[in-house]
């Protein structure tokens, strides 16, 4: 880790090296790392991106959920899950049983990925590689190691791959519990599709049904 006295990052670090690990503080809380995350340049995504998007919520919350990436309204606003599939999550979260204030959100890429024909036209999303998900991950292991939380729930494909390897195939395992070793540290986790992925859905009720029957194997897992 390229970093100075501190826990500071090094001046040398590089977008070119594709890690966000010279950047992350050593010390301090969710505070100090989201202060230290507003600068980071660990990769490219940075540049076009109109900010950091780091996680929200309390460091005492017993359930992380982690997503892919922020989205438009995310990139503007600067909080995770504030966009239509956000409100989508909050919705499934409260119905599930579990209270969305309770719960630590954050995404495995903390920039907005996306294309746009030309300036003022809309901003299309596009999914993060697996070079851009692997540089931030030293964020996300910097929120496990600060919340510790008892369940992790895993959002999505991105997600999956960020914490549990390449070979992730969220069909194959949603809806159950997993025990796994994350950086180092026991975890359990519960994987499910992104929110978004319900709002693409031709069926988008049976979608929604679906998303709400993981987080409730999530809730009983938390007991």
């Amino acid at each position: 880790m390229r970093t100075a006295p501190g826990g500071y990052p090094h001046p040398m670090a590089t977008e070119d090296d594709y890690t966000a690990q010279p950047f992350v503080p050593t010390r301090g809380g969710l505070p100090a790392l989201r202060k230290a995350a507003a600068d980071c340049h660990g990769c490219p995504l940075h540049r076009a991106a109109t900010q950091t998007v780091f996680g929200a919520g309390k460091a005492s919350a017993r359930v992380m959920l982690v997503g892919e990436q922020p989205g438009d309204q995310e990139d503007r606003q600067g909080k995770p899950f504030v966009g239509p599939a956000g409100h989508l999550l909050d919705r499934a979260l409260a119905e599930a049983g579990l209270d969305p204030a309770d719960a630590y959100v954050t995404n495995a890429v903390k920039h907005f990925k996306f294309t746009q024909a030309e300036p003022r036209k809309r901003r299309i999303h596009k999914a993060p590689t697996l070079r851009e998900t692997a540089a931030c991950g030293p964020w996300l292991a910097a929120e496990l190691d600060r919340v510790e939380p008892e369940l992790i729930v895993v959002l999505g494909a991105t997600a999956g791959k960020a914490l549990l390897g390449s070979s992730f195939r969220v069909t194959q395992v949603r809806g159950t519990v997993l025990e796994e070793e994350i950086h180092g540290r026991p975890e359990r986790l519960v994987p499910t599709v992104h929110p978004s992925a319900v709002l693409r859905a031709e069926d988008r009720d049976a979608a929604y049904r679906g998303l709400l029957s993981d987080l409730k194997v999530a809730v009983r897992a938390l007991g």
